[in-house]
């Protein structure tokens, strides 16, 4: 699945579908350690305001479940041009009465947004941009996650490259059936010890990748 640039709603996969790549990422790379630090976070990991991803460069995203059958996926790339172009892109124009205004409006006001992308009604939906723009950062920001060879390579430093753990995973994780007994068989920490199993565990109730977790 290609993203254009600047990308189209159509462009993204079902919410679900991103969600669950998301979120194994961030269960394989859960630890106590992060989970307790203060201040700034990198990484990718899920708290009660949804998915994050940042990079410590150039990259943030934060993608969050809203209700039923309602998301919001939000962040910046470098690559964005939105808050460049003249006149600015206006990121929320035609976006439905639920979205986090606040934090969007935040975002803005600091001057670290760069796209805004929301699904209702069964349909990915943007702002309307202007046919000069010609980028706003959604494919270096998720392709990582929408590209399916893309989201198993993420999981290569926990789980071992080209390993049929890989997919296994991945299929469980999709399919709502992903156990804390896979991740112990499967995922090993980044010095290639045990996982920390109890953080991972956390992740996944709050990810909701296990039906009976959730």
């Amino acid at each position: 699945m290609t993203i254009q640039r600047p990308g189209l709603p159509q462009d993204l996969p079902d919410p679900e579908v991103l969600w669950a790549r998301w979120a194994l990422v961030a269960v394989v790379e859960a630890t106590t350690e992060a989970e307790e630090g203060a201040g700034y976070r990198t990484g990718t990991w899920i708290d009660d305001e949804g998915l994050h991803l940042d990079d410590c460069g150039c990259t943030w995203w934060t993608f969050s479940r809203l209700g039923e059958g309602r998301y919001v996926l939000y962040g910046e790339d470098e690559s964005s041009g939105c808050k460049w172009h003249e006149p600015p892109v206006d990121m929320l124009a035609g976006g439905p009465a639920w979205l986090p205004y606040e934090v969007l409006r935040n975002r803005l006001a600091g001057n670290e947004l760069g796209c805004v992308y929301w699904y209702d009604n069964g349909a990915w939906a943007r702002a309307p941009y202007p046919e000069d723009l010609q980028d706003d950062g959604l494919d270096c920001g998720m392709s990582r996650f929408v590209e399916r060879d893309e989201a198993h390579r993420l999981l290569d430093e926990y789980v071992g490259y080209g390993t049929p753990g890989r997919e296994l995973l991945m299929e469980h994780a999709e399919s709502l059936r992903l156990t804390p007994e896979l991740l112990e068989e499967h995922v090993s920490s980044l010095e290639g010890g045990a996982p920390d199993l109890p953080a991972m565990t956390r992740a996944l109730r709050r990810a909701g990748l296990d039906a009976q977790l959730s």
